[in-house]
C-alpha cells in the first residue's frame, strides 16, 4: 500500500488532478467573490442613494431657514424613519450633539470635515449581540456645525459574514472532495498501469505467455488491455511463424546442401573424369539454383509486404493476365492431361501491379495443376460485382482440409509434413502478400471435389 501511495503521489495523473483542483477552486473563489461584490455594491448603492436624498432634503432646509430649520427637518425625518433605519445627527463646532438619534458624534469621523464612511455605534442598537454597522455621509456646514446622515447596513454586514462562512465551508468541502476524488482516480489509474507493468515485466522474464488482466468494466483501460493482449497474441503467432519458418528453411536447405557436399566429397576422393565432373557441376548448379530461388522468393515477398511496389500500380485487365498465365502453363497442363481454361466476362479492370498479379495467378494455377487430379480440370474464372473484381482458380483434386485454411498462407508451410515433394511452401505466401498489397481479400472454398481459391479486389 505504501508503494502504491508513493506511486500515486508521484503520478502525473495526480499532478494533473491537483492542477484541475486548483483551477476549479480558483473558479469557485472568483464566482463567490463576484456574487459578494455585486450584492454588496447593490446594497451600498441603495443606501448611498437614500443617504444622498435625505442629505439633500436637509441641506435644502438649512439653506431656507438656517440651523433652526435644519433641526426641525432632522427631527421630522428621525420621527418618520422606521426604527433602526435612518441615522441623523447635528453637532456644533465642538461636536456637541444638538439633535438627532445618535447619542454622540462617532469618534471614527472626528478627524475629517466631510466624507462618507462606515462605522459602528453600540448605542444605536443596544440590544444587538454585535455592534451594528452604520454607513454615513457627513459634512461641515457654513456655521461650523457638523451634519451626519446615515443608514443602518447591519443586514449587509450579516450577509457578508454568512457569505464568508459559506465561502470557507464550500471551498474547504470542494477541496476535500476534489482531493479524495483525485487520489481515488489517480490510484485507480496507477493500479491499472501497474497491472500492465507487472505483465510487461513477466513477459520480459518468462516469455509471451502472460496477458494483461481485464477488470470487466468495459472502459478505456479494459479496451487498452484488450488491444495489448491482441497485440501480444499477434506477436506470439508471428514469433511462432518465424520459428516455424526458420525450422522449415533449415530443413529445406539441408537436403540440397547435403547432396552437394556428398557429390563434392565423392569427387574429392575419386579420379578426375570430365564427364562425371560435368554431371557433378550440373547437379550442383541445379541445387544451388533451388536455394537461390528460395531466397529470391523470400526477398520478393518481403518487398511486397513492405508496400514498396505501389509505384507500378496502373489499370490492368485481369482477363489478359489470366489468359497469359493459362498460355504459359498450357504445356504443363497437357503433361498431366489436365484441361486448363479461362471463363468469365471481360474486361475485368483493377488498379495494381501487372507483374505481381501475374505472379500471384501463376502460383495459384501452378498449385492447382500440381495438386489437382490427373486428367482433371483447372478453371480460372473472372467476374465483376458491385463489391469489385473477383478472380478464382479451382481444381478437382484432394483439396485442403478446412482446419488448414488459415495456415497454408504462412511461409514454408506445407501440408506434407515430410516435405519430400518438390516445392518450398512459398507460393501461397507470395499470393497472400500480393493480395494484401492490393487490399484484396483471399478466400479458400471447398470445390467438392478440389479447392477453389478466390481473390476479391475492392471496387474503384
Amino acid at each position: 500500500m505504501s508503494v502504491l501511495l508513493t506511486k500515486t503521489l508521484r503520478s502525473s495523473t495526480f499532478r494533473v488532478a491537483l492542477i484541475c483542483i486548483l483551477v476549479f477552486g480558483a473558479v469557485v473563489i472568483a464566482l463567490f467573490s463576484y456574487v459578494y461584490s455585486s450584492t454588496a455594491a447593490y446594497v451600498q448603492g441603495r443606501s448611498d442613494r437614500a443617504i444622498d436624498d435625505n442629505r439633500a432634503e436637509l441641506m435644502a432646509a438649512y439653506d431656507r431657514g438656517g440651523r433652526p430649520a435644519l433641526i426641525s427637518a432632522i427631527n421630522k425625518l428621525a420621527a418618520d424613519a422606521r426604527p433602526g433605519e435612518g441615522v441623523f445627527l447635528l453637532a456644533d463646532s465642538s461636536f456637541a450633539v444638538l439633535t438627532g438619534n445618535l447619542a454622540s458624534w462617532p469618534p471614527a469621523l472626528a478627524g475629517s470635515s466631510a466624507g462618507r464612511r462606515d462605522f459602528r455605534a453600540q448605542e444605536w442598537r443596544p440590544d444587538a449581540a454585535d455592534r451594528p454597522l452604520l454607513r454615513a455621509a457627513f459634512a461641515t456646514l457654513a456655521d461650523g456645525s457638523h451634519l451626519l446622515v446615515g443608514r443602518d447596513i447591519s443586514d449587509l454586514d450579516q450577509f457578508a459574514g454568512k457569505i464568508d462562512i459559506a465561502f470557507v465551508l464550500i471551498v474547504a468541502l470542494i477541496f476535500i472532495l476534489a482531493a479524495v476524488a483525485g487520489i481515488a482516480v489517480t490510484r485507480r489509474t496507477v493500479g491499472r498501469i501497474e497491472s500492465i507493468n507487472v505483465t510487461s515485466r513477466a513477459i520480459m522474464q518468462s516469455g509471451l505467455g502472460k496477458r494483461v488482466p481485464l477488470f470487466g468494466t468495459q472502459d478505456e483501460w479494459d479496451q487498452l488491455a484488450e488491444n495489448l493482449n491482441s497485440m501480444l497474441d499477434r506477436i506470439e503467432v508471428l514469433m511462432g511463424e518465424v520459428k516455424q519458418a526458420t525450422d522449415n528453411v533449415a530443413h529445406d536447405l539441408r537436403t540440397p546442401l547435403t547432396r552437394m557436399r556428398g557429390r563434392l566429397e565423392r569427387a574429392a576422393i575419386g579420379r578426375r573424369d570430365s564427364r562425371s565432373d560435368q554431371a557433378l557441376i550440373t547437379d550442383t548448379m541445379a541445387d544451388l539454383d533451388d536455394v537461390l530461388r528460395m531466397f529470391a522468393s523470400l526477398t520478393r515477398i518481403s518487398q511486397i509486404e513492405s508496400a514498396s511496389r505501389t509505384a507500378a500500380f496502373r489499370s490492368v485487365d485481369l482477363v489478359e493476365i489470366a489468359e497469359a498465365v493459362v498460355e504459359l502453363f498450357d504445356a504443363a497442363a497437357e503433361n498431366k492431361d489436365v484441361e486448363l481454361k479461362t471463363v468469365g466476362e471481360r474486361p475485368v479492370v483493377v488498379v495494381g501491379d501487372r507483374d505481381l498479379l501475374f505472379d500471384a495467378v501463376a502460383n495459384l494455377v501452378d498449385n492447382a495443376i500440381k495438386h489437382g487430379r490427373g486428367a482433371g480440370q483447372v478453371t480460372v474464372e473472372l467476374n465483376r460485382s458491385d463489391d469489385g473484381a473477383v478472380i478464382s482458380v479451382s481444381d478437382d483434386g484432394p483439396g485442403i482440409p478446412a482446419d488448414e485454411h488459415q495456415h497454408v498462407f504462412r511461409r514454408f508451410y506445407r501440408l506434407e509434413r515430410s516435405r519430400r515433394t518438390p516445392g518450398n511452401g512459398l507460393g501461397l505466401s507470395l499470393v497472400s502478400a500480393v493480395a494484401r498489397l492490393h487490399e484484396a481479400r483471399i478466400k479458400l472454398f471447398d470445390n467438392a471435389p478440389g479447392l477453389k481459391v478466390e481473390l476479391q479486389f475492392p471496387s474503384g
